[in-house]
C-alpha cells in the first residue's frame, strides 16, 4: 500500500483482503463542487469543475444516476437541469435502456453493456440500482451510493478531479450485504457517455516488437471491445481511448480521453447504441472473470481516469501526461529526469562475468553514463533462458565474491548501479519448481504449458507473494542497488488456484495484480532509493496501474529507430515521455537488418529517456565520440524533452517520408525540436516546420544540437517568428536526422 494513497483517497475497509492496493487518487483539489440550488433532495444533481471541464450528473424520477453532461467548462452560476430518464422509443427500446446511467447494474431489460452484473446465491440475476444518497468525504471528493432495490447489495461511486487539467478519476467499491455469498461475473470502474454526434475514435493496439500502433476510426453502430485476456495489460491493445469530435484533429477540436490503471486482464467497451449516443465502459475483463463475494466482504475495481480538451488529440495527450508526471508516478509532483542508463544485454547476453561487466562499466563512464545495468544472466544456474528463473542467488562460478566488487568499481567510476530480474517466473529447470511444483499458474492434471521455457508463479497465493518479495528485500538489503529491471516474459495459460474452492478459484485475476502492487509498495517503503522499470518483453504491461509503482517502462523490444519513430507516436498519445526509455543499440539492427548512423540512432532516442544498450566492445571511436557528445548535449535539455509540452509537428505515420517533434519546457523558456527524413526525392528538401507553443512575444536564440538550418535563417527571433514564419532545414538523404534548442533570451 503506498502511503500517498491513504492520504489522498481515504478507505475504511482496507483490512478486507479484496481491498485494491489503490492506483493514485492523488493530492489534487477541485475548484468548485456543487448541487446547485435548482435541484431537489429528491433529484439531486452533483457538479464537478477542474481546468476547462465540468462533469455533471444527477438522480432522475426512478433514482437512478443519470450523466447530464461532460464537456468544456461552465459558468459557476449556470444550474444544471434536474435528470430525467429518456423517451422508450418502442417496446424494443425501453426507457431503462435508453437513459445513460452512471454505473448501471444488468437488470430491468438492459442490453447495453453493464457496469455490474451479478448472480446470488438462489439464482436470481436481476440488479437495479438507485441512488441511497452522497457524501463529501474532503473538499475532493464525492462518493455516491447506490442500492439495489431489494437485495442488499451497494456499490459506492468515488469520483475526484484534478483542478488543473479536469481529468476526473472514477472506481466503485461492491460490497454484499446478503446472507449469502454473491459471485460478481462483471465489474467496470465506471462508464461515460457522450450525446449523439460524429466521433473518431483513437486506440493502440500491436504486439511483440510491433507496439503502440495508433488507429483511427469512425464510431458506427455497435461495440469496439479493446480488451486484454491475458492476465496482464498485453502487447495486443493498450487501457487507452481519445475520441475525437466532428474534425477534431491534433491541435483543434473536442477530444475526450480515458485510461484505465489495471495490470491485469481488463477490458474497455466504446459502445454507439440504438439512439446514437456513445458510451464507454471499462474495468475487470469479464472473460472467465467470477469473484465471489462473502457475506460483509467488498470488491474495489480499478481506477478509470478520463478528461476532456479542446485542443484536440495532441491536448489530450498533455494533459494526461502531466497528470501522469504530476499525480501517478511515484516520484510525482516533481519527479527526476531519468538517468542515461547503459544496459548490457546486446554485449554480453547471458555470458556475464565479473571482468566483462567491468570492462562494459569503464567504456559506459567514458560516455557519460550515469547509471550502469546489469542484465539477465547473473543468478541461479542461468546460462541460457531454459534454466535458473526462480533461483535468486548470485551465481558463483560468475561472481565468486557476489555483486560488490562489481558494484563498486561501478561506484568508482561515477555511475549507480541496476540489476534485470524476472520475479514472477520459474524455469521448470530450477531448484524452485522441484521443490515448488504447486506454485505455478495451473489446472492440476491438466498440461503446463511452457513459453520461453518458463511457468508463471501464481502470485496471488500468499506464500509465493511473500517469497518474491523476500528474495528482493534480501537482494536489495544486501547490495547497493539503485535500480531494478523488473521484466515479466511471458502470458497466462492454465490460470487455476486450486488451494481455493472452486467457485473462488477465479479471484487469482484480481488477486495476483493486487499481490503485484502490494510487493512493489512495500520495497519502495523499505528501500526508497531503489527506482524500478516495468518491462514486459516491450509493451506488455504498460498502464496508469503499474506507473504508480515504477519510474519507467520498456515500450518495445524492437529498438529499430525507424521503427521507434511510429511506436513513439504511439505511445506518447497515452504516457508521458518521462517514462518512455528509448535505447540506442546496434547497426546493422538485429531485428530489421537496417544500417543506420549512430547520429540517427542517438536523436530518435533522445525524443525519450535516453538509454544505450548496444555492444560498446563493437563501437569505432568516431562513434563513440559522437555519442559522447550528444549525451552531453541532452542532459542539458533533458527536463525539457522529459517534462515538457511535447507537440507532433510532422507525424511519421501512415508512410510519411518525415517525422517532427518538438517539445516546450513549462516555463516556455525553452524548445527543443527533432527532425527526421526517410528520404528525400527530386532535390526536395524537408518540409518547413511551424514550432508550436512558445511565447510569442518572447526573443529565443536558436542553437544547433545536430544538423543545419538553411543560410539565412536568424540566430535569434522572436516566438511570434518562429510559430508563423517556421524555420527550413538543411536536410537531404537517406536515414537523416537534425535536432535544435530555441531558449529565452
Amino acid at each position: 500500500m503506498n502511503p500517498r494513497n491513504l492520504k489522498t483517497f481515504p478507505k475504511t475497509h482496507l483490512s478486507i483482503s479484496v481491498a485494491l492496493p489503490l492506483v493514485a487518487f492523488l493530492a489534487f483539489c477541485t475548484q468548485a463542487f456543487a448541487q446547485p440550488e435548482s435541484s431537489s433532495p429528491s433529484q439531486p444533481v452533483f457538479r464537478l469543475d477542474g481546468g476547462d471541464t465540468t462533469y455533471a450528473f444527477g438522480v432522475n424520477e426512478r433514482g437512478e444516476l443519470q450523466q447530464l453532461y461532460w464537456g468544456g467548462r461552465i459558468s459557476a452560476q449556470d444550474a444544471v437541469p434536474p435528470a430525467h430518464p429518456e423517451k422508450e422509443l418502442a417496446s424494443f427500446d425501453s426507457s431503462y435502456n435508453n437513459t445513460p446511467q452512471e454505473y448501471a447494474g444488468w437488470g430491468a431489460g438492459l442490453f447495453q453493456e453493464p457496469a455490474l452484473k451479478v448472480t446470488f446465491a438462489d439464482g436470481n440475476r436481476d440488479l437495479v440500482l438507485h441512488y441511497v444518497s452522497s457524501t463529501k468525504p474532503d473538499v475532493n471528493s464525492l462518493e455516491i451510493t447506490l442500492k439495489d432495490i431489494s437485495r442488499a447489495i451497494t456499490v459506492t461511486l468515488h469520483y475526484k478531479i484534478d483542478p488543473e487539467s479536469g481529468i476526473l478519476a472514477r472506481s466503485a467499491t461492491i460490497e454484499n450485504s446478503e446472507p449469502k455469498p454473491v459471485m460478481i461475473e462483471q465489474a467496470a470502474a465506471a462508464s461515460f457517455s457522450l450525446p449523439p454526434a460524429h466521433y473518431t475514435l483513437n486506440y493502440l493496439t500491436g504486439r511483440w516488437a510491433g507496439e503502440w500502433t495508433l488507429n483511427r476510426e469512425t464510431i458506427q453502430a455497435g461495440e469496439r471491445v479493446l480488451e486484454s485476456r491475458r492476465g496482464t495489460t498485453g502487447h495486443q491493445a493498450n487501457p487507452w481511448f481519445a475520441i475525437g469530435k466532428g474534425d477534431a484533429d491534433e491541435e483543434h477540436g473536442e477530444t475526450w480521453f480515458g485510461a484505465l490503471a489495471w495490470s491485469g486482464s481488463w477490458r474497455i467497451v466504446v459502445e454507439q447504441d440504438q439512439i446514437d449516443k456513445v458510451r464507454i465502459t471499462g474495468g475487470f475483463n469479464p472473460f472467465d472473470f467470477g469473484y465471489q463475494l462473502k457475506t460483509g466482504e467488498k470488491l474495489e475495481t480499478p481506477v478509470f481516469y478520463a478528461g476532456y480538451s479542446h485542443h484536440g488529440f495532441g491536448g489530450a495527450s498533455r494533459l494526461l501526461n502531466h497528470f501522469t508526471v504530476s499525480h501517478i508516478l511515484p516520484e510525482g509532483p516533481n519527479p527526476k529526469p531519468r538517468p542515461v542508463i547503459y544496459n548490457s544485454w546486446e554485449a554480453t547476453e547471458f555470458a556475464v562475468t565479473e571482468a566483462g561487466q567491468e570492462a562494459l562499466a569503464e567504456k559506459a563512464a567514458a560516455l557519460g553514463i550515469d547509471r550502469f545495468v546489469m542484465d539477465d544472466g547473473w543468478f541461479g544456474q542461468r546460462k541460457t533462458d531454459h534454466a535458473g528463473l526462480g533461483d535468486w542467488y548470485v551465481n558463483k562460478e560468475k561472481f565468486p565474491n557476489g555483486l560488490k566488487p562489481l558494484i563498486d568499481k561501478v561506484h568508482s567510476l561515477g555511475m549507480d548501479f541496476g540489476l534485470w530480474v524476472e520475479p514472477e517466473m520459474v524455469n521448470p529447470n530450477s531448484d524452485l519448481y522441484r521443490q515448488h511444483p504447486d506454485w505455478v499458474l495451473n489446472f492440476p492434471g491438466r498440461p503446463r504449458t511452457e513459453q520461453r521455457n518458463q511457468l508463471v508463479l501464481n502470485l496471488a497465493r500468499q506464500d509465493v507473494r511473500d517469497y518474491v518479495y523476500g528474495f528482493l528485500d534480501k537482494l536489495l538489503s544486501e547490495n547497493q542497488i539503485a535500480f531494478l529491471k523488473w521484466d515479466y516474459n511471458r502470458n497466462w495459460s492454465e490460470p487455476g488456484w486450486d488451494q481455493l474452492p472452486p467457485e473462488e478459484q477465479k479471484k487469482v485475476y484480481v488477486q495476483f495484480t493486487r499481490n503485484l502492487y502490494s510487493i512493489l509498495a512495500e520495497l519502495r517503503a523499505k528501500h526508497p532509493g531503489v527506482e524500478i522499470e516495468s518491462c514486459s518483453g516491450g509493451g506488455g504491461r504498460v498502464d496508469l496501474g503499474i506507473l504508480h509503482y515504477t519510474d519507467e517502462v520498456w515500450p518495445s523490444d524492437n529498438t529499430d529507430p525507424l521503427d521507434r519513430l511510429t511506436q513513439q507516436d504511439g505511445f506518447t498519445r497515452a504516457y508521458p515521455v518521462q517514462v518512455m526509455m528509448a535505447w540506442v543499440t546496434d547497426s546493422p539492427h538485429w531485428l530489421n537488418g537496417r544500417t543506420t548512423s549512430v547520429t540517427y540512432r542517438m536523436l530518435v532516442s533522445m525524443q525519450g529517456s535516453l538509454g544505450i544498450g548496444g555492444n560498446l566492445n563493437k563501437w569505432s571511436d568516431a562513434d563513440l565520440t559522437t555519442t559522447k557528445r550528444l549525451i552531453a548535449a541532452y542532459h542539458q535539455v533533458q527536463k525539457t524533452i522529459t517534462q515538457g509540452d511535447l507537440y507532433r509537428l510532422i507525424s511519421p505515420t501512415n508512410g510519411s517520408e518525415f517525422s517532427a517533434t518538438e517539445t516546450v519546457s513549462p516555463d516556455k523558456s525553452q524548445a527543443v525540436f527533432f527532425a527526421f527524413a526517410h528520404s528525400t526525392q527530386e532535390e526536395r528538401g524537408f518540409p518547413r516546420l511551424q514550432l508550436l507553443g512558445l511565447d510569442p512575444t518572447a526573443e529565443y536564440s536558436l542553437t544547433s544540437i545536430e544538423g543545419k538550418a538553411i543560410p539565412g535563417t536568424p540566430a535569434q527571433a522572436s516566438g511570434s517568428w518562429w510559430m508563423n514564419h517556421g524555420v527550413d532545414l538543411d536536410l537531404h538523404g537517406d536515414f537523416q536526422a537534425a535536432a535544435f534548442r530555441l531558449d529565452r533570451k
